[in-house]
């Protein structure tokens, strides 16, 4: 969130959203409630000290999803096989290889975030793509 020194540690994801200003809490509830809805069997854990959502029990950072939050955007960050998969919907928000910012200022494509976590969750679970 553009402040100097370490990260703080929350303990949980309820914690991390807390501690962020209004405006990214209410983004990151609502990113939260649409990858819930898409995949209703996640668990919610922390790993390096922002949100993530895990489809395998103990799973490894790039079986998960992740969101955080930041000044102007939240970072969703499915994956860069999901990226590469959904990049022409994409088209219009900045990405990484394997991220997207969704910026604070314009609605989430729900429907477009649900696609892509339920994509991830087959891919990850073998459930066939």
């Amino acid at each position: 969130m553009g402040k100097k020194g370490p990260m703080p540690t929350y303990k949980t994801v309820d914690d991390y959203i807390a501690h962020q200003p209004q405006e990214v809490q209410q983004v990151l509830e609502e990113l939260r409630a649409i990858i819930k809805e898409a995949a209703p069997e996640v668990v919610e854990i922390l790993n390096y000290k922002i949100p993530c959502f895990s489809f395998i029990p103990n799973a490894k950072r790039d079986q998960q999803i992740m969101i955080a939050g930041y000044a102007k955007f939240v970072g969703f960050y499915p994956f860069p096989t999901t990226i590469e998969k959904f990049s022409e919907a994409l088209k219009e928000f900045k990405k990484g290889k394997g991220s997207v910012q969704f910026p604070l200022d314009k609605p989430l494509p729900k429907d477009l975030i649900k696609e892509m976590v339920q994509y991830r969750r087959k891919e990850l679970l073998n459930d066939g793509i």
